[in-house]
């Protein structure tokens, strides 16, 4: 008969005098140990690093001279990623058909407001699209002071829909550059607020600005903040109540949301898109052509001189609400790929334009 086995109760006191122990004894130094790890983890395999201007002006030079071709191919793929996570044709705008009386809707910006559709409100919806989808060539313009001398107003204008961010200048002393038409122009709410006293008081100053957009269409985020639905619906009104020629589409929050996430999922990390990046997103998936113009946020061109933030004026947004170089690196990433073309480059020589 072999030895008695040893009893382990007193171990178990032990073990369960050193468990109430632990934390206090081991964890500093699990946790400095921990740290020393991710250090060395961070050393080997460093965090992406966006970068900075300066290299991202090299990079796009590097790429300068080169023949840029339409990739039919890669314009349908994309098209394709676009339709299966967010269906612009049919999400972006609030119509009759996606947002039916009595649906609840979700602010994209709050997460704690929604709105349920009445019938006050389902009737400033259009019956559907009010596009012949798809459309042809498609020119989307952002207001980077690229534009500047730039003498793409002729070649903007050529295109079939012109679509424009936030109620931007078109005087005769833009045109040449920036050119003139216009199907579609966005308007944030905070313009609204800011430049028109949220339409208390200059209704008819509002209503004789956007004259010089023609037949557009005003395209305004009605749901996507709480304080952004009072002046949206103003504009709506004023321009109906004044006979206007423009109208007002407002976007649909699901399909903002739906963008913000894609974009997200790709690598941008900003707490909302810029105005730019979710029209040029639309017309990937609106337009069969797409050609871009003044999507440039940085303070030097491609020669290495200043330029100005707008080609209006230099004032510069709030900082840390936009990842305008990481949007930037998306976009031109479709370049290179031939989904969408960038305009960098001026479109004829500054010195043969006509004086203003």
């Amino acid at each position: 008969r072999g030895p008695a086995p040893r009893r382990r109760c007193g171990s178990r006191r032990r073990m369960a005098g050193l468990a109430w122990k632990w934390p206090r004894t081991r964890l500093p130094v699990g946790a400095s140990a921990l740290g020393v790890f991710v250090l060395c983890w961070l050393y080997v395999f460093p965090v992406y690093r966006l970068p900075d201007e300066k290299e991202i002006v090299q990079g796009v030079l590097l790429h300068q001279g080169k023949a840029w071709r339409r990739n039919q191919t890669a314009v349908a793929l994309f098209r394709k990623l676009l339709e299966e996570c967010c269906d612009p044709g049919q999400l972006f705008a609030m119509t009759k058909m996606n947002s039916p009386m009595g649906k609840n809707l979700w602010f994209d910006g709050e997460f704690l407001y929604s709105v349920t559709i009445d019938n006050a409100t389902y009737s400033l919806f259009p019956q559907a699209a009010p596009f012949q989808l798809p459309l042809k060539k498609c020119s989307v313009v952002g207001n980077g002071g690229i534009l500047k001398k730039s003498g793409c107003g002729k070649q903007i204008d050529q295109a079939d829909f012109v679509m424009r961010c936030n109620l931007p200048p078109l005087s005769s002393e833009y045109s040449k550059d920036v050119g003139s038409k216009t199907q579609l122009v966005t308007a944030n709410p905070s313009i609204i607020q800011k430049r028109f006293q949220n339409l208390l008081w200059s209704r008819k100053a509002f209503v004789d600005s956007v004259k010089v957009y023609n037949h557009s269409y005003i395209y305004m985020p009605a749901f996507s903040m709480k304080t952004g639905t009072g002046p949206s619906l103003r504009v709506y009104y004023t321009l109906e109540d004044f006979g206007a020629k423009q109208a007002v589409l407002f976007a649909n929050p699901n399909f903002l949301r739906d963008i913000g996430k894609f974009w997200k999922s790709k690598g941008i990390h900003a707490k909302r898109l810029s105005t730019g990046l979710f029209l040029v997103s639309a017309a990937l998936g609106l337009c069969e052509e797409v050609t871009i113009y003044g999507f440039w946020p940085f303070s030097v061109d491609l020669h290495g001189k200043f330029i100005s933030h707008h080609y209006y004026d230099n004032v510069l947004p709030d900082s840390g609400f936009h990842a305008m170089p990481e949007e930037f690196l998306q976009l031109w990433f479709l370049h290179k790929r031939g989904v969408l073309r960038m305009q960098l480059e001026p479109c004829e020589d500054p010195l043969n334009q006509p004086s203003a």
